[in-house]
């Protein structure tokens, strides 16, 4: 796949997927020998993993890690997983601060759509 397909099918900017591969996010792409990239299946693999990481938060330093560790092979197994639990537990703190933050603003959103039922926030309540 050209880079122009791979942008429209994963909703990544050209450039985008350019970084990626400038900073070590994802391996070298596969070239045609007139040095095009001309992404395969495990080309697009890498793609896939590393939007997924993004969007869940995780760090340019921590992919790019990963994906060196990967390129030395099967001894960096133990290294590889260590570093995915480590970003899990990041992942996790981060959703449980996100959760505490829905329930506060489900909270607020609840007192104000009552106020707008009733013409008076519940919190005013005790000031009148």
């Amino acid at each position: 796949m050209t880079i122009k397909e791979v942008s429209e099918k994963y909703g990544i900017t050209q450039a985008t997927l350019r970084y990626y591969e400038r900073v070590g996010m994802i391996p070298p792409v596969t070239r045609t020998t007139g040095n095009v990239r001309n992404y395969q299946e495990s080309d697009l693999g890498w793609v896939e993993l590393a939007k997924c990481l993004r969007n869940a938060g995780l760090t340019v330093e921590a992919m790019t890690e990963y994906v060196r560790l990967d390129q030395k092979g099967r001894q960096t197994i133990p290294d590889r997983h260590r570093l995915l639990v480590e970003q899990r537990e990041i992942l996790l703190k981060r959703r449980e601060q996100i959760d505490q933050a829905m329930e506060r603003l489900n909270h607020k959103i609840d007192g104000y759509e009552e106020g707008l039922r009733t013409g008076v926030l519940p919190w005013e309540k005790n000031e009148r």
